[in-house]
């Protein structure tokens, strides 16, 4: 079961390509008695900045330019609603909340449409207080002006719900005027119960169409119908599974895709190694659960902690292999995989990955008019989060968009603050990379435990004074944060240069020879993995011997 076949990996391109992670847990599975959503923008081209848009009230007649989220190319324009309400990032002032992951899927995709799925999440967020209104507004704007993406999971979360709402395409058909008569997508939404967990991370998870639960279940009338018209589906009513008709699942999507959901209820649930093999690719008949009951509530930090995972202590943990190098790195460089001597083999995809442009924890609160928006840049491994609020009404220089791009190197943003510690931290992972995410532990408890006293104190002010309180909130931390990974750049160049470890005092300062306080004691010399040593042996050791 070690070696696979290039057949079986199809799957794996796609899974780099699309590869975004949605974590879910519901207040009844959660220590603050809150819903929460996590999403990973995992992309090689996104950017890390924060959106925010303000509310606005719009003209009779005015129109909304939509481009497409991840070309930036122009797709068209729909009519703009009256009133739009202010967006912070994946989070408006109503506190719902939207993420996403790509499965692609069927390859069923209208060119003409006008609404990419980037475009319905924000057009959702800026138009819907719940996520009910906005999987009916999302079907709506899709059947009217056509869906443009390939096939997506949506995570909606609101104070009082979470759904998980996943969409295809229907397969273009024209007519003689070249209109497309099948416009619009196909799609299913399941509520997460509460006291349960969640996730998707680029394959399609929903099975089972619940028709006489709209509680719980909402679909496409057309959802079924569509798939026999199409030919890829032939059974009873009952029989129809979502996943298995519109995104059949194969090893690579298992491996790259699924696995990091049993990640995640590996970590708070209890009987997950017998979808062990599921999550590994090696058994697909036995579908993983849509979501399972934790054995323990679930914190903010429990959940942004899970979001820096890399299959630690698992069959498929990167840092016990000769690809970790001679220092535990948990990472593989792209792409997914490789061949030697004609097999074929994989690179794991863990939910903390290099690529990550930007993430966010997301909390709603039933009994608050504010929900907390977590937000960091790059890998979220090495990247601390800054708390912002839905009631926002500014984001900080670093953080703002416009400030630098992935081809223009900024000073001022937090993105490249951030990637610069963590490309240090790749060479040097096992002391630079835990130094680092200690750093970011005793941060972040801080910060969550002082936002926990700030909405208790906020809650008492005029909604107007709200506001403004935390906003300039989150951009004093935003700011005070920024200089201090600056301070850690240059601290963490210092100490770990050359490969050396300089020597520390009590204090943190450094230690001198005792004749010069330019001259540092002489610094430790850290050796290599016992598996980096090992395999170098193996590959050299008659000419590296040191003779008795």
């Amino acid at each position: 079961m070690k070696r696979f076949v290039a057949a079986m990996l199809l799957g794996m391109a796609s899974a780099g390509a699309m590869a975004c992670t949605n974590l879910i847990v519901t207040r009844g599975a959660s220590t603050g008695a809150c819903n929460m959503s996590t999403y990973a923008a995992d992309s090689h081209q996104l950017y890390g900045e924060l959106k925010y848009v303000p509310a606005k009230d719009w003209e009779k007649g005015s129109m909304r330019d939509i481009y497409d989220w991840d070309s930036g190319k122009f797709l068209g324009q729909i009519p703009q609603v009256e009133h739009t309400y202010s967006v912070i990032g994946n989070m408006n002032e109503h506190q719902l909340v939207i993420g996403e992951t790509t499965f692609g899927g069927r390859e069923f995709i209208d060119t003409a449409a006008v609404l990419d799925y980037g475009s319905l999440i924000y057009l959702a967020l800026e138009r819907c207080k719940t996520a009910r209104e906005a999987i009916v507004l999302i079907d709506n704007l899709m059947q009217t002006y056509g869906y443009a993406s390939e096939g997506e999971s949506f995570t909606l979360c609101d104070p009082n719900e979470i759904w998980i709402m996943e969409i295809i395409g229907k397969n273009p058909s024209y007519d003689r005027k070249g209109r497309n008569v099948n416009r619009g997508a196909v799609w299913v939404a399941k509520r997460i119960p509460d006291g349960y967990i969640s996730g998707h991370a680029n394959q399609s998870r929903i099975t089972t169409v619940d028709f006489d639960d709209p509680e719980n279940c909402m679909y496409s009338k057309d959802v079924i119908r569509h798939a026999r018209e199409q030919g890829i589906f032939s059974g009873t009513d009952a029989e129809f599974s979502f996943c298995d008709v519109y995104n059949p699942l194969d090893f690579g999507a298992a491996r790259g895709c699924e696995a990091r959901v049993w990640s995640f209820f590996n970590r708070f649930a209890d009987g997950m190694d017998e979808y062990l093999d599921y999550a590994m690719g090696y058994d697909l008949k036995k579908h993983m659960p849509l979501c399972v009951k934790p054995n323990r509530k679930i914190s903010q930090k429990d959940l942004a902690d899970m979001m820096r995972d890399h299959f630690e202590g698992t069959p498929m943990d990167m840092t016990t292999d000769i690809g970790a190098g001679g220092s535990h790195l948990p990472y593989r460089w792209r792409p997914m995989e490789f061949e030697y001597n004609g097999w074929s083999y994989v690179n794991e995809r863990a939910i903390a990955t290099q690529q990550t442009g930007w993430w966010f924890v997301a909390q709603t609160f039933r009994d608050s008019e504010t929900g907390v928006f977590w937000f960091g840049v790059d890998d979220a491994a090495t990247s601390p989060l800054m708390p912002f609020f839905s009631c926002a009404e500014s984001v900080p220089e670093c953080l703002q968009e416009g400030n630098g791009s992935l081809i223009e190197y900024s000073e001022t943003s937090m993105y490249w603050a951030v990637s610069r510690i963590a490309q240090f931290a790749y060479l040097r992972y096992d002391r630079i990379g835990a130094e680092v995410r200690s750093i970011i532990d005793d941060y972040e408890r801080d910060v969550m435990a002082n936002v926990e006293k700030t909405l208790a104190n906020v809650g008492k002010m005029a909604a107007g004074e709200r506001g403004k309180y935390l906003d300039r909130y989150s951009a004093e931390n935003a700011c005070s944060l920024f200089d201090r990974w600056q301070k850690l750049d240059r601290y963490l160049l210092v100490k770990y240069m050359d490969g050396n470890i300089k020597q520390q005092n009590p204090d943190g300062s450094f230690m001198t020879n005792g004749y010069s306080d330019r001259i540092p004691e002489f610094p430790i010399q850290e050796d290599y993995s016992d598996k980096w040593k090992e395999n170098v042996v193996r590959d050299n050791g008659d000419v590296l011997r040191i003779p008795n």
